[in-house]
């Protein structure tokens, strides 16, 4: 593992501040790796003792970017200079308006759209249902299996994972229901997960009384995995049959993740709301509502908002990703290096009988772990490989409904080179997390 050199640091150990995390923090919020990380530079974080790590999870889906992109830092360090909050209930500002702007035609795609703006990726989601349910004068949101959609109570309650996020938080907002999401490694069809649909209409509540179905093009959490084209159109479909509401959650896999600006441009569909966060700020918290502009009018003035909502340091950093995004060929190098990460991991799939399922699409790719001998889902082997690889210098989190698979999320200023380190350590650490290195 390679550190900083004498002079470049004031250096301190990471242990002095994790005995203080103890003391001081909350079980609840866990931390993946027992680092304290300092310094960060597109896909590479130093921690406070000098250690340098690949940092393959860039903030779960948040640096797109990388770590402290010069043009964000400038264009953050500007707005410092003029004004950082000054409450868009109260008074607008020309960054909320522009990035509305900007956003309305990336998402919309000519249409008339309209965006909202908040400061995390569950807000948005609520922020969703509200408009929704607004517009549709409909109170049920269903919601699928294996999905995440926040923390919050109402984000739990759609979350279609009962641990970690559910524990004992409830009672739970009513009138959401799920379905299951297809996954063909784990034996769901696209057929099957539309008949769970029409099932749910004839027991469980009439298309009639459904303001919003919520998907994700590809689930994060859940163990990215992609919704087939044609899923997403047949549910394009049927929810404009039954004037059902349409969102996509690219809170995760939005700003060129995919391959794609948005991950339901894949499907050639449009949906009628779309939640944005994660990288939408470079590393600084936003997060936001894009819809039809019909749609995003149903509140009436006073129902949507939020203090910290849109804040002008988010806004400017924000304006400086979408610039990234059109000059940089960003969306382009997403394609080639997820292609290159998925014909590496398939070459490791054929090396370790653990690796089940190589999937992804874009630069968002993930290995699912099985057990060698039963080819059960393996959460403790997971964990092995994960802390292995950090051992090794490189950072990595799992997903997946029983927290065995492995994802990739590193940002799309990787370099070729560090796409290799990458792939030799992660290849050690398998290596190591299954016996056949000491």
């Amino acid at each position: 593992m390679q550190t900083l050199g004498a002079g470049q640091q004031t250096f301190s150990d990471n242990a002095v501040f994790l005995d203080a995390r103890e003391d001081n923090v909350p079980r609840g919020v866990v931390t993946a790796h027992p680092i304290v990380i300092n310094q960060g530079k597109g896909s590479e974080v130093w921690d406070v003792e000098g250690n340098r790590y690949l940092d393959f999870v860039g903030g779960i889906g948040v640096l797109n970017v990388g770590h402290n992109h010069p043009a964000v830092v400038a264009a953050v360090s500007r707005q410092l200079q003029q004004v950082t909050h000054a409450c868009f209930q109260v008074a607008a500002y020309p960054g909320y308006i522009e990035l509305a702007k900007r956003l309305n035609h990336a998402v919309g795609g000519g249409l008339p759209f309209k965006s909202v703006f908040f400061t995390s990726g569950a807000e948005a989601v609520e922020n969703a249902v509200k408009i929704a349910r607004a517009h549709t004068n409909r109170p049920g949101i269903i919601a699928f299996d294996g999905a995440f959609h926040g923390r919050t109570l109402l984000g739990c309650t759609l979350t279609g994972m009962s641990q970690p996020y559910k524990q004992n938080f409830g009672p739970f907002p009513g009138d959401i229901f799920h379905v299951p999401y297809p996954n063909a490694f784990h034996g769901i069809s696209e057929q099957q997960a539309l008949d769970a649909l029409e099932t749910l209409f004839a027991v469980g509540i009439l298309p009639e009384r459904v303001a919003a179905i919520i998907i994700e093009p590809v689930q994060g959490d859940g163990g990215f995995l992609p919704a087939p084209a044609g899923f997403m159109r047949a549910l394009r479909e049927l929810t404009e049959r039954h004037g059902i509401l349409l969102i996509c959650d690219e809170v995760q896999t939005g700003f060129g993740r995919t391959g794609k600006m948005f991950a339901f441009q894949h499907s050639a569909i449009e949906p009628d709301l779309v939640t944005l966060a994660k990288s939408l700020g470079g590393g600084l918290p936003i997060s936001g509502v894009s819809g039809r502009a019909h749609i995003m009018d149903a509140p009436t003035p006073g129902g949507l908002g939020g203090t910290y909502g849109g804040n002008a340091l988010a806004c400017a950093a924000a304006l400086a990703v979408m610039d990234l995004m059109e000059n940089d060929n960003l969306i382009e190098r997403a394609n080639l290096l997820g292609a290159r990460l998925n014909a590496r991991l398939r070459q490791l799939a054929g090396k370790y009988a653990c690796i089940g399922e190589v999937r992804g699409v874009g630069f968002m790719q993930a290995v699912e772990i099985i057990d060698l001998d039963t080819r059960a889902p393996d959460a403790a082997l997971t964990q092995k490989i994960l802390d292995c690889a950090c051992q090794e210098g490189l950072l990595l989190i799992k997903c997946g409904l029983y927290r065995n698979t492995v994802r990739f999320l590193a940002p799309l200023v990787t370099s070729d080179s560090q796409l290799e380190e990458a792939l030799h350590i992660f290849d050690i650490a398998l290596a190591r997390a299954t016996g056949r290195l000491g």
